[in-house]
């Protein structure tokens, strides 16, 4: 298919990617993992592989059983999506440029060879050699920048600030097990609220806010987790309610820099030749 892009990973941030790519007139198919851990569900379009269709905003993505239905889906103008976590269907699907936007901090296996233009989101890849161009995930002046050559800022392990708060906003599974949520997203909640509990060897394990504000993201129920994995995120705004069901201007500024490094280096033929 013609200037098919195919993007890897539906979380949130990707999803940003997906929805400005789709809305400028690109075929774009999605490919996930058969158990997504997005944890701003409401704005990713990951959530389709649980429940067969996800609409953020305005756009609807679908949950395609084979290459050949995701392919009748693009035709008909539609935004498809595949279980496909290795990029099986890259190969035979020849899209013109591949975005890797899982976020997992290092590479799980993108390379320039799966494309004529293949873009990476944020640390683990080096443009001009593991893809042609990285952007930058970080808050700050760079977000969003398209790199060339080189790598995007490491991984810091410490979120953004929102309304004051940074590490304080993200909550982590305090032990192994299936979380068993209380709350649900666009609650209100007071610092050393449960939201949740873990499910663990006959015992369930709290899971508390460090502070109050909205409940933005928390992920799903049932989901097994290990000790330390993010679960949910609190947005201490709590005016900012409209912000559980749209994008963030984080996804959009990504999402931009995207663009800009698919619409220039397909202008200049191909793949960056100055790394």
């Amino acid at each position: 298919m013609e200037n098919l892009i195919i993007v890897r990973g539906g979380g949130d941030l990707a999803t940003g990617t997906i929805y400005k790519l789709h809305r400028c007139g690109f075929p774009v198919l999605v490919l996930e993992t058969d158990s997504p851990s997005a944890i701003r569900r409401n704005v990713a379009f990951s959530e389709a592989v649980y429940a067969g269709v996800q609409t953020v905003e305005d756009m609807t993505c679908t949950l395609a059983c084979s290459e050949e239905e995701a392919l009748a889906l693009l035709e008909a103008g539609r935004l498809a999506m595949l279980v496909d976590p290795e990029g099986a269907c890259i190969p035979r699907l020849r899209p013109m440029a591949v975005v890797d936007a899982i976020l997992a901090k290092r590479n799980l296996g993108t390379h320039r060879g799966m494309a004529s233009v293949t873009v990476a989101l944020g640390p683990g890849f080096c443009a001009g050699e593991d893809v042609d161009a990285v952007v930058e995930t970080k808050r700050g002046h760079a977000l969003g920048r398209v790199i060339l050559r080189g790598c995007a800022a490491a991984n810091t392990g410490v979120p953004g600030v929102i309304g004051g708060y940074g590490k304080e906003r993200v909550i982590h599974s305090p032990a192994a097990g299936v979380l068993r949520g209380v709350r649900r997203i666009t609650d209100t909640v007071a610092a050393g609220e449960v939201i949740a509990y873990i499910d663990t060897d006959g015992q369930s394990v709290p899971v508390v806010t460090q502070i109050g504000g909205l409940l933005r993201g928390l992920i799903r129920d049932g989901y097994p987790v290990t000790k330390g994995f993010k679960i949910a995120d609190v947005d201490p705004r709590t005016e900012e309610y409209g912000n559980c069901f749209t994008i963030s201007d984080k996804a959009r500024c990504i999402a931009g820099g995207v663009l800009e490094a698919i619409l220039m280096l397909r202008a200049r033929g191909g793949q960056n030749d100055i790394g």
